[in-house]
């Protein structure tokens, strides 16, 4: 099983006519939900709000088969974003103070399930606390025990208060996390002018075992300590760029997971990473070719 924690929300997307659609979303939540419709055994842990929007954010998650039982359910409000698209690509204002996941707490955590494949976190959730410390608390547990821990920041530099914090806390899940997964915005907020290659040399020199970069239609690249592999994106008609990278992980731990090579990835070889990196393209452009984090089924990519 991999299990996902981290935030869920409401996205508010605009419409042609001007109004805002609420739809389910949050990087960690779009991650659980494109996992589960890949197939994978997949289990989610974020406190879910007994509101409207907290029933609508089950729904995706029950139909795609994600196992929901770990998540403690609470009467304070669902995280709203207000999204805004500019050219394609979507920018976000949240609306966090006190909400169901904000509150997220050390007590609320269930011991790791048995046989935990993979930990994914990352998104807003490591940023204010308690919810960061919680997850903090989370992945050192999982690392500590063995299991390989991914994380995906997807960096909002506006959603960032305390940039010191942040960077600490950024520095110390590097030390815990086996894979990590970085775009272009990322690596220019944490190390300006460093290439993707340095990046990739900082982290595993942090002990990280596989390290992701994507470059939006530039495609992504994958570095272990002794492979460096690129794979061009695919041409599709753009819709939104919603769920495109939170995709991207999924489709990496799928195919990650269905090799057995979650527990080997000291010794990836080239035609498992490959396959992987082609996997996640290929999942991930799907999203991004129609509106909304709408990740594909499996059936979509045989």
């Amino acid at each position: 099983m991999i299990l996902c924690s981290g935030e869920s929300l409401i996205d508010m997307v605009p419409q042609p006519d001007g109004t805002l659609r609420p739809l389910p979303g949050g990087a960690v939540y779009n991650t659980a939900v494109a996992l589960g419709r890949l197939g994978a055994p997949t289990a989610y842990l974020w406190p879910i709000s007994r509101d409207g929007f907290g029933e609508a954010l089950l729904g995706p998650l029950a139909k795609a088969g994600v196992d929901t039982a770990r998540c403690p359910r609470t009467d304070r409000l669902t995280t709203l974003a207000v999204v805004s698209l500019a050219g394609g690509d979507a920018r976000y204002s949240f609306y966090d103070e006190g909400s169901a996941g904000r509150m997220f707490a050390d007590a609320d955590l269930p011991a790791l399930p048995p046989g935990l494949a993979a930990l994914f976190i990352g998104g807003i959730s490591l940023v204010p606390d308690p919810c960061g410390a919680t997850i903090e608390t989370l992945a050192a547990r999982a690392a500590q025990a063995g299991v390989p821990v991914m994380l995906d920041p997807n960096i909002r530099p506006f959603f960032v208060g305390d940039e010191n914090a942040y960077r600490a806390r950024l520095d110390r899940l590097f030390g815990l996390a086996s894979i990590v997964k970085l775009s272009g915005d990322d690596l220019d907020w944490l190390w300006p002018g460093d290439s993707a290659e340095g990046a990739a040399r900082r982290l595993m020199a942090r002990g990280v075992r596989l390290v992701l970069t994507t470059s939006g239609a530039q495609g992504a690249a994958a570095h272990t300590a002794a492979l460096r592999l690129a794979a061009p994106a695919m041409r599709v008609q753009v819709a939104d760029t919603i769920g495109a990278g939170d995709t991207f992980n999924a489709g990496m731990l799928d195919a990650l997971h269905r090799a057995g090579a979650l527990g080997r990835l000291d010794r990836l070889d080239e035609p498992a990473l490959s396959a992987a990196l082609a996997h996640a393209a290929r999942a991930a452009a799907l999203t991004v070719s129609r509106p909304g984090a709408d990740p594909p089924w499996a059936h979509e990519l045989a």
